[in-house]
């Protein structure tokens, strides 16, 4: 899942910008139908569906995936010499099409790294003001209480209840995600 999550997210950040290419067509193609395709798996999640419905993303899927041979034509890697990101980018969107996207087939997939990358900002901060970290432990118990906390909140479940539940050794466990269609 990380796999999925973390090259959706640079999908989405680095190269898919039509800024980036401005002649080609292809980029700015895949990025608005990945837009639209993250924005179809937010509804389905939305509406409580397992999956997100095959109707609903068909357009947006076939323009998508017309952008990957599109881009790696266009694009080569230089041998010996400094690659951008989008061919490795491309080729594993080629490769392994199932995890990129898996999103839409499990709504309880996120499908961009945003929400994780939020909950290491404090952590990434104080290790940049103090140099380091504080123990391998107390890192591991930073990171559990902001994971229990993100979760009780995206849940709508009060968080300070949520940790205190789980100070007292009977956490709160999120419901489970629903069963896919």
């Amino acid at each position: 899942m990380y796999l999925q999550v973390a090259c959706t997210t640079l999908l989405t950040r680095y190269f898919l910008g039509a800024q980036s290419y401005p002649d080609a067509i292809w980029p700015g193609q895949a990025a608005d139908a990945l837009r639209a395709l993250i924005h179809a798996a937010n509804l389905a999640r939305d509406q409580g569906l397992g999956s997100v419905p095959k109707d609903m993303i068909a357009k947006d899927l076939k323009l998508f995936r017309h952008g990957v041979p599109a881009g790696l034509a266009e694009l080569r890697r230089v041998p010996g010499g400094k690659t951008p990101p989008a061919p490795p980018l491309l080729e594993c969107l080629r490769d392994r099409e199932a995890d990129m996207l898996r999103f839409l087939t499990d709504t309880a997939i996120p499908p961009t790294s945003n929400q994780a990358e939020r909950d290491l900002r404090p952590a990434k901060t104080q290790q940049k003001i103090s140099g380091r970290l504080r123990s391998a432990k107390t890192t591991r118990d930073r990171y559990a209480i902001r994971g229990c906390a993100s979760t009780a909140a995206e849940h709508g479940y009060p968080v300070f209840t949520a940790i205190r539940d789980a100070l007292a050794r009977n956490p709160w466990m999120p419901p489970p995600a629903p069963a896919a269609a």
